[in-house]
């Protein structure tokens, strides 16, 4: 099975959960122990070793914060 990598910009994240709703494999997850500079809880990969680089969650994300791997 493929492999992939998510890479969030956190900074410019605002905790819409739309990435987080578009994963299949429910790799990603808002931080709730992180907020950022704008006050909202950032996407994080919460299991990055099942993330199969679909990029279903950076076509969803409407301020373009995610970037995808494929390895």
């Amino acid at each position: 099975m493929a492999k992939g990598r998510i890479t969030v910009d956190q900074d410019r994240c605002k905790g819409c959960e739309l990435c987080a709703e578009a994963c299949p494999a429910d790799v990603i997850a808002m931080d709730q122990g992180v907020m950022n500079k704008k006050g909202y809880h950032p996407a994080h990969a919460e299991k990055p070793d099942i993330c199969t680089g679909c990029a279903n969650c950076a076509m969803m994300c409407p301020d373009i914060c995610i970037t995808v791997e494929r390895g």
